[in-house]
């Protein structure tokens, strides 16, 4: 590669990156306005979101057209590889979240005139922060390629699966106790799931980041071990008609 087509194929990169940190930081912004316009019953606020997560799949759209372009037209090698097949996954975590954002907000339609307990408000807020919490490190271990950061996101994230099981009983006790009624309990429940969500999506944008940085996923581990027990189990008689005729 000429070094004036290696300054373009590296400019191509920078904006792959670019556009990656800004999607980021676009659902990393959105989350906490999220959970206002919910908890404040504000519609209209829940509408301009919705509106706004346009932005986002554009975005979605033309980081993918650009990561294919780049594939095909440049033909990168290892670690730039790497980058361009990470940020095409990084995209559609991304995207998916979101997507949960807006589900967070379209409930605010459907519990619209609600009051919510002190308790399950409480709850949501807290869902809320860890969430963009998890999503703003998950941010930044790929900006930083920081491996360390990537890899601890899957034990940060057992304090929002915590939180969301509280929120469930918080769900349950509160219906039992005629507070909430069975609508307003389901859509609760659904809106701790999708934060629980973004959450693992958080998680899986920290895997990617590893195997940009070191070419390793998660999974690797487990299909070394799956590969070794094939090796090492022994042979079936009954697929080898030779051995069979042998034993006769």
């Amino acid at each position: 590669m000429s070094e004036e087509l290696r300054k373009g194929f590296h400019g191509e990169l920078d904006e792959i990156r670019a556009t990656v940190l800004r999607m980021t930081a676009m659902v990393t912004e959105a989350i906490p306005r999220g959970t206002e316009a919910l908890l404040n019953n504000d519609l209209r606020a829940a509408a301009q979101m919705i509106e706004d997560d346009d932005a986002l799949d554009l975005l979605s759209i033309n980081l993918e057209e650009q990561c294919y372009q780049v594939l095909a037209l440049q033909q990168p090698m290892a670690s730039d590889l790497r980058a361009i097949v990470s940020a095409l996954r990084l995209n559609s975590e991304i995207e998916r979240s979101g997507d949960l954002v807006v589900n967070i907000v379209k409930a605010t339609r459907r519990m619209y005139g609600n009051e919510y307990h002190p308790k399950l408000r409480g709850l949501i807020v807290k869902m809320g922060t860890e969430a963009q919490r998890m999503f703003r490190l998950a941010g930044e271990a790929y900006a930083d390629g920081d491996v360390g950061l990537a890899a601890a996101l899957d034990d940060i994230d057992d304090r929002l699966d915590e939180l969301n099981y509280e929120n469930v009983q918080a769900i349950f006790e509160a219906h039992n106790k005629k507070e909430i009624d069975l609508q307003a309990a389901v859509q609760l429940a659904l809106v701790g799931r999708y934060y629980e969500r973004i959450g693992d999506h958080a998680v899986n944008i920290g895997e990617r980041v590893q195997y940009m940085v070191t070419g390793w996923l998660p999974e690797h581990t487990g299909a070394v071990r799956a590969t070794a027990r094939k090796m090492q189990a022994p042979a079936d008689p009954a697929l080898n008609p030779v051995e069979l005729v042998e034993g006769v």
